[in-house]
């Protein structure tokens, strides 16, 4: 019952994640759940073919993510990023 009570829909997040999608991408860091290694996305492995990208880790070439736009629309796929920290700019 406790849950239910805290539960909220997903658009809570909106704002946050508008905050966070905003800074200079190139510095955050991902953690990779394969190796364990985290490093800047600047880094790591970016191959690009159309419609989109695939970051893979430096390390151990594990796929971080995949990232596709098609028109207006974005799709982030989480591959083995175990998490991604972004840092507010200066």
């Amino acid at each position: 019952m406790e849950s239910q009570a805290m539960r909220v829909d997903g658009n809570a997040l909106a704002g946050t994640l508008g905050e966070i999608f905003v800074p200079e991408m190139t510095t955050a860091r991902v953690a990779c759940g394969g190796c364990g290694k985290t490093e800047p996305i600047g880094a790591e492995y970016a191959y690009m073919r159309a419609p989109g990208f695939v970051l893979r880790c430096c390390h151990c070439e594990e796929v971080l993510f995949v990232l596709a736009q098609t028109g207006s629309r974005h799709v982030l796929g989480i591959g083995r990023a175990r998490s991604l920290e972004v840092s507010e700019s200066p």
